[in-house]
C-alpha cells in the first residue's frame, strides 16, 4: 500500500511539474485562476489524475488525491476534461471555479462478453446472448441470484410459483423445450456447471450473461437444451485494499388478506348443507389469519475483501443471510463464504483457485395442497371461529383442538406444528483451480480440475401429543442422507491470431464429468415423549428403511472456430460430442454442433455518412443443436427391480428373503432429447451510445422428447421411459436500453418485451395426457395436453352461470345430446402469456439515486383451484365471505351457486379459470452516497443507505393472493394453478452499503 501512495505522489507530482513548465510561456496573459473539482456522476467518487487543459495549448494540468485542480487561463477559453475510460468534456472559462461530473464512455462495443469456455468483443458477438445488469443487486432482497434475472434480459422468464422463505425460481429462457425432462438452464458458475444456484450469494455475482439460442449454448452439448447462464464472481479490486460491507433488515406482510365466514354465518351454512349439526351459541374465538401468519423478517450481512498487484489477485467474501416467513414458523437461513484466487507465478503461468461453501437450511411449509392435507394456507380459510388453538377436554391437555363436530378438519397451528420442527439443511463446497499456461501470447492451454460437493440431511418430527397422527403412532421421526460429489476435468486450448484485417480464434479441447450419490433414510415411531426427537429415542423401526447409490458419467470433446474481417464480417462455427453412461452402449453418443454469422453493417463504407448519428448496426443469424438428458435416470436404459422385504423371523434365524420384482422395461433406444434452434437478430446503437436496441426472432423444435409413457392396464408394469413425440417454440423479443437525460440529473432506461409461443406436435404412443388433480371433491384432473395445443392448457366444462330456479351451475352442452357428460369438456383456458415485459427506470441528481423497477405478465389464465375449497360449499370446511351472496330461493339472481353436499357445482370449470395477468411494481429504490474528504481521512471511500419496497403494488383482476404462482412449481406440464399456494409478500428494505 505504501507503495502503490508513493506512486501515486510521485504520479502527481510530474504531473504538476509538467503542468509549471508548459504553462511558464502564457503567464504573461490576462489570466484567471480556474479551480474545482472532477467527480464520478454516477458514484460520486473524486476522479484522481484527470487531465484539464486549455484547448488548443499544451497548458494543462490534473486532479489531486481529492479530485482537485487548479489552472490559470485567460477568461472566455474552453477547458477540457478527458480521462481514461470517461467522456470528455469542454467547458467555456466564465467564472474562476467549475466542478465537473464526468460519465463513463459508452463502452458498449468493447465490453467483453463472457461464452462458454472464454470471451468475446460484444462487437463480435454473433449469437444471442443477453447480459443481466447486476448493479442493483447491493439494493434488492434477493436471497436467490435467479431473483435477480427476473425482468431484466428478453426472452427469460422468471417467476416465484411461491412465497416459501428459500423457495427456488422457475427460470424459463424461450418457453418449455421438454415435457418430461428438465426446463431449467444450465448454470456455469466461473466455469462449473450446475443446476442449482441457491447457495450462491447474489452480492458475490460480478456478472451473468445469458446464451439464449443453441448456436451459443451447443458448446455445453447434452446440457444446453434450455439455455446456459454464466455467472462470474467477484475477483481482486485493482489497487489498494477495498472493503465492502453490506447489510439490510426488512420486514414482510402479506399483500392481501382473505376473509372467512362468522361463526353464525358458518353454522347457517352447516345447516343448509346438511352433513353435521352445529351447536347454537357458539361464537368467535379466534382469528386463524392472525395465528397464522406474521410480520416477516429478512436480514442480510456480506462482508468482503478484496486487493490486486501486478501478480497476485484476490476476493474473500462471507455472509448471513436469514428470512422468517410471513406464515409462523417458516425460514430460509445461509451462511455463505468464498475465496477467489488468482496468482501469475510465472509470465507464462497462471494459477487460479475459486473455493466456495455455503450452509443453508429451511423447513418445509406444507402449501400447494387442500386443508385437509394439512395445507396450512387452505385451513386459514376452512377451519370455522369458533374453534380455540388448543384441547380444552379433561385428559387431553397438550392436544391440539380437533372436536369439529363430526367435521374432518384439522386447523392451520396444527398443521403448522407437522413442520415446525422439519428441518432441511445442505452443507455444499464448490472448488475450483486451473492452471493457464501460456506459450505464446496467441497459444494457451487450461486445465481445470473441479468438485462440487453436497451433503443434505433433512428431519421430520411429530410430535405424540399435540397432533392427531402424532398420537396414533406415539410420534414419529424420519431422518434422511444424502451425498453427491461432482467432479470435472476440464483441458482446453486457444489460439487467437490477428494479421492485418483478418482476426481467427480457434479452441478445442475436452471435459470429463464424474458424478456418484448415495442416500439413506430411516424411519421410527414409538417414541416415550416430545423431548428427545432422534431416532434412537423411538422403539419402534419402519422396514422401509434403506440406503440407494447411483453413478454416472459424461465424456465430452469439443471445438469452436471463430473468425472475422476487421469487425465487420463474423463468423462461428461450435461443436460438441457427449457420450453418457446414462444411455445404451449403441446409443451413447449425441453430437451437438452449430453456426453463426454477424455483418456489421455500419462498418461498410457506404454508411459511412450516418458516422454522426449511428454508432453500430449488426445483422446476425444462428442455427444449432443442443442435448438435455436431464430427465434421463442414471440406469435409464437398462431394466430396474423393485424390493420387497418380508418381515418374520423364526428361532431366531432369518428365512424370509427379500424378493425382487420387475419396476421398469429396459429401453436399449433411450437417446438424448434434441433441440434445434434457429435465430436471426439485429443490434443497434445509435446517438453516440445513448440508444441501443436489440431485435430476435426464433424458431427452436424439440425432437425425440423423453417421456414416461403409460402403457396397457395388462401390463405388469405401469409405464415405460422413451423418446415420445415433439414440440416446437417460435417468438419475438426486443429490447431497449436509453440513457433519456445525461449531465447533472441522469435518467437511463431498460425495457424488454418478450412473446413466445408453444405447441406439442407430435405425441406417438398415447395421444393425449391428463394431469393435475385440484379438489378431493370431484378428483378431475384439469390439464390436458395433445397433439396441436400448447402444454398446461386447462380442461373442463364451460359454465354459463347459476340456474335462477335450481341455484346449480349451469354447464353448456357442447354435444347436444341434453346431458352433460364429459364429452361436453373443452379446452377453458390457458396458463401460457401473450407476451411478458420488464421496465427498469434509473433516476440520479447529485448523490441521491432512485430505481424503480415493474415487470409483468399479459394474456395468462390461472386456475384458482383455492376456491374450489373456500366458495365450493359441499363440504364441512368454513367458507370465504363471498359465500355469502349463494342462491337461497327460486328466482334468484347470483353468480354463487347453492350450498349442497354434492359435487355438481365444483366441477372443472371456467368457473375457476381467471385472467392471470398482472403489472407489478417489483423494487422502488432510494438510495444516497455520501462522500467527503473528512471520510476518506477515516479510511471510508463511500456510505450509501437506501430504502426498497418490494412487490409494493400490483395490478390484475386475479382474486387470489398472488397472480405469480404454480403449485407444482417449474412443472412444465402443469402451470399456473393455484392451491393454497404460500402467498408473495409485500417487503420494505433499510439497508447500509459501506466501502472503506
Amino acid at each position: 500500500m505504501k507503495h502503490y501512495v508513493l506512486k501515486k505522489q510521485l504520479f502527481l507530482s510530474l504531473c504538476m511539474l509538467f503542468a509549471f513548465m508548459v504553462s511558464i510561456p502564457i503567464y504573461a496573459q490576462d489570466n484567471m485562476q480556474v479551480e474545482g473539482t472532477v467527480i464520478d456522476a454516477v458514484s460520486g467518487e473524486t476522479l484522481i489524475g484527470v487531465t484539464v487543459a486549455q484547448k488548443g495549448t499544451s497548458n494543462g494540468t490534473s486532479t489531486d488525491l481529492d479530485g482537485k485542480y487548479s489552472i490559470s487561463v485567460p477568461q472566455g477559453t474552453t477547458l477540457t476534461f478527458s480521462y481514461v475510460g470517461f467522456e470528455t468534456q469542454e467547458v467555456r472559462v466564465n467564472s474562476n471555479r467549475i466542478d465537473i461530473r464526468m460519465k463513463e464512455a459508452d463502452k458498449q462495443l468493447d465490453e467483453v462478453v463472457v461464452i462458454g469456455y472464454g470471451t468475446q468483443r460484444r462487437a463480435d458477438v454473433t449469437t444471442a446472448v443477453s447480459s443481466v445488469d447486476t448493479k442493483d443487486i447491493y439494493e434488492r432482497p434477493v436471497t436467490s441470484a435467479a431473483a435477480a434475472i427476473q425482468g431484466k434480459a428478453a426472452g427469460v422468464s422468471v417467476i416465484q410459483p411461491s412465497g416459501v422463505p428459500g423457495a427456488e425460481m422457475v427460470v424459463r429462457i424461450r418457453g418449455n423445450t421438454s415435457i418430461s425432462a428438465s426446463n431449467d438452464p444450465l448454470y456455469v458458475v466461473d466455469g462449473v456447471p450446475t443446476t442449482d444456484i441457491g447457495s450462491l450469494a447474489p452480492t458475490d455475482i460480478e456478472t451473468m450473461q445469458i446464451l439464449k439460442d443453441a448456436s451459443s449454448a451447443a458448446i455445453y452439448g447434452s446440457r444446453a437444451a434450455n439455455g446456459v447462464v454464466i455467472i462470474t464472481t467477484k475477483g481482486g479490486a485493482t489497487g489498494e485494499a477495498k472493503i465492502s460491507f453490506t447489510s439490510y433488515l426488512g420486514i414482510s406482510k402479506v399483500a392481501k388478506r382473505m376473509n372467512s365466514l362468522n361463526t353464525a354465518e358458518y353454522k347457517e351454512l352447516m345447516d343448509e348443507i346438511g352433513m353435521i349439526k352445529v351447536p347454537d351459541g357458539l361464537t368467535d374465538r379466534t382469528d386463524w389469519f392472525d395465528e397464522t401468519f406474521r410480520t416477516g423478517t429478512n436480514q442480510n450481512y456480506q462482508l468482503s475483501i478484496s486487493s490486486s498487484t501486478d501478480k497476485m489477485k484476490y476476493h474473500v467474501s462471507g455472509g448471513y443471510t436469514r428470512d422468517a416467513g410471513v406464515i409462523k414458523v417458516s425460514y430460509f437461513k445461509r451462511y455463505n463464504f468464498r475465496a477467489n484466487l488468482e496468482n501469475q507465478v510465472k509470465k507464462w503461468l497462471t494459477v487460479n483457485a475459486n473455493l466456495s461453501y455455503s450452509d443453508y437450511s429451511s423447513n418445509g411449509i406444507i402449501s400447494g395442497q387442500g386443508a385437509n392435507r394439512a395445507g396450512v394456507v387452505l385451513s386459514v380459510i376452512g377451519t370455522p371461529k369458533y374453534a380455540p388453538i388448543w384441547d380444552e377436554t379433561p385428559g387431553h391437555e397438550g392436544w391440539y383442538y380437533n372436536n369439529f363436530y363430526g367435521a374432518n378438519l384439522t386447523h392451520p397451528v396444527a398443521n403448522m406444528s407437522r413442520t415446525a420442527d422439519n428441518k432441511s439443511k445442505n452443507n455444499r463446497f464448490m472448488g475450483s483451480g486451473s492452471a493457464l499456461f501460456t506459450f505464446t501470447p496467441e497459444l494457451k492451454f487450461k486445465s481445470s480440475f473441479t468438485i462440487d460437493r453436497v451433503y443434505y440431511n433433512s428431519t421430520t418430527w411429530l410430535d405424540p401429543i399435540k397432533t392427531d397422527y402424532g398420537r396414533e403412532q406415539y410420534g414419529q421421526a424420519t431422518d434422511t442422507r444424502s451425498l453427491s460429489t461432482i467432479l470435472i476435468f476440464d483441458n482446453i486450448l486457444t489460439y487467437d491470431k490477428k494479421i492485418g484485417k483478418h482476426n481467427l480464434s480457434l479452441l478445442g479441447g475436452t471435459s470429463s464429468t464424474r458424478s456418484t450419490w448415495n442416500q439413506s433414510y430411516q424411519t421410527a415411531t414409538h417414541f416415550l415423549g416430545s423431548d428427545i426427537k432422534t431416532l434412537n429415542a423411538g422403539n419402534k423401526v419402519s422396514q422401509g428403511n434403506g440406503t440407494t447409490a447411483s453413478d454416472w458419467a459424461i465424456m465430452s470433446y469439443l471445438g469452436r472456430v471463430s473468425y472475422n474481417y476487421d469487425s465487420k464480417y463474423l463468423f462461428t462455427a461450435n461443436f460438441r460430442a457427449d457420450g453418457s453412461s446414462k444411455l445404451a452402449p449403441g446409443k451413447r453418443w449425441g453430437y451437438f454442433p452449430s453456426l453463426s454469422a454477424g455483418w456489421r453493417i455500419s462498418a461498410e463504407e457506404f454508411m459511412s455518412g450516418t458516422s454522426t448519428w449511428l454508432d453500430d448496426l449488426k445483422l446476425r443469424g444462428g442455427w444449432g443443436q443442443t442435448g438435455n438428458q436431464a430427465g434421463i435416470s442414471d440406469y435409464g436404459y437398462l431394466q430396474k427391480y423393485s424390493i420387497t422385504r418380508q418381515n418374520w423371523w423364526e428361532d431366531g434365524k432369518a428365512n424370509a428373503m427379500i424378493t425382487l420384482k420387475p419396476s421398469s422395461f429396459s429401453n436399449p433406444d433411450l437417446t438424448w432429447e434434441t433441440t434445434t434452434q434457429t435465430n436471426i437478430g439485429l443490434d443497434l446503437t445509435v446517438l453516440n451510445g445513448r440508444l441501443t436496441f436489440a431485435a430476435d426472432a426464433y424458431y427452436k423444435k424439440t425432437t425425440d422428447l423423453l417421456m414416461d409413457v403409460p402403457l396397457p392396464a395388462t401390463s405388469s408394469i405401469g409405464n415405460i421411459y422413451r423418446n415420445e413425440g415433439k414440440m416446437e417454440n417460435k417468438g419475438f423479443e426486443f429490447s431497449v436500453d436509453s440513457k433519456n437525460l445525461t449531465g447533472l440529473f441522469s435518467w437511463d432506461t431498460q425495457f424488454n418485451i418478450s412473446f413466445n409461443r408453444n405447441k406439442v406436435t407430435k405425441l406417438s404412443l398415447q395421444k393425449v395426457y391428463y394431469y393435475a388433480s385440484t379438489s378431493e371433491g370431484t378428483n378431475e384432473k384439469v390439464v390436458r395436453m395433445a397433439e396441436g395445443q400448447p402444454l398446461g392448457k386447462f380442461w373442463g366444462f364451460i359454465s354459463e352461470g347459476v340456474d335462477p330456479e335450481t341455484g346449480d351451475i349451469i354447464y353448456r352442452d357442447l354435444d347436444g345430446n341434453g346431458k352433460i357428460t364429459s364429452s361436453d369438456k373443452t379446452y377453458i383456458g390457458d396458463p401460457n402469456p401473450d407476451f411478458t415485459f420488464g421496465l427498469t427506470n434509473n433516476f440520479s441528481y447529485k448523490n441521491f439515486n432512485l430505481g424503480i423497477f415493474i415487470t409483468g405478465s399479459y394474456g395468462n389464465d390461472i386456475y384458482n383451484a383455492s376456491r374450489i375449497e373456500t366458495e365450493g360449499m359441499y363440504h364441512t370446511r368454513n367458507q370465504s365471505t363471498k359465500v355469502r351472496d349463494r342462491w337461497k330461493i327460486p328466482g334468484q339472481i347470483t353468480n354463487m351457486p347453492r350450498a349442497t353436499s354434492g359435487t355438481d357445482n365444483i366441477k372443472a370449470s371456467t368457473r375457476w379459470v381467471e385472467d392471470g395477468s398482472y403489472v407489478r411494481l417489483k423494487t422502488v429504490t432510494l438510495s444516497y452516497n455520501i462522500q467527503n474528504n473528512k471520510l476518506k481521512k477515516l479510511g471510508i471511500g463511500r456510505i450509501q443507505p437506501y430504502i426498497t419496497a418490494q412487490n409494493l403494488y400490483t395490478i390484475t383482476d386475479y382474486s387470489g393472493f398472488d397472480p405469480e404462482v404454480n403449485q407444482w412449481g417449474g412443472d412444465a406440464r402443469v402451470q399456473g394453478i393455484d392451491w393454497g399456494t404460500y402467498p408473495q409478500v409485500k417487503t420494505f428494505i433499510f439497508g447500509l452499503n459501506v466501502e472503506f
